[in-house]
């Protein structure tokens, strides 16, 4: 099982710095998200930037969110896990 999402901050470029319940400190990207269904919308940076943990997980004000397993998987790792 993948560790969980404790905190995120999105980023101008559309990506997100996500840290996990591990410690460990990823960069997700979402851009390749931007062009389908109900995550087109999140291409306004003030609906991306409403971005906040969840559960476990990330959610949008307008309830888009993402699997925390593929936010681990999907992810660079930026700071390696202690």
């Amino acid at each position: 099982m993948n560790p969980r999402v404790t905190d995120v901050r999105p980023n101008p470029d559309f990506t997100l710095m996500l840290t996990f319940a591990d410690g460990s400190v990823r960069r997700f990207d979402v851009k390749p998200y931007l062009e389908i269904g109900v995550f087109r919308e999140l291409s306004d940076l003030s609906l991306f930037s409403s971005v906040r943990p969840v559960r476990g997980s990330i959610e949008w004000v307008h309830g888009q969110d993402l699997c925390p397993d593929t936010l681990y998987e999907e992810s660079v790792p930026l700071i390696p896990q202690p």
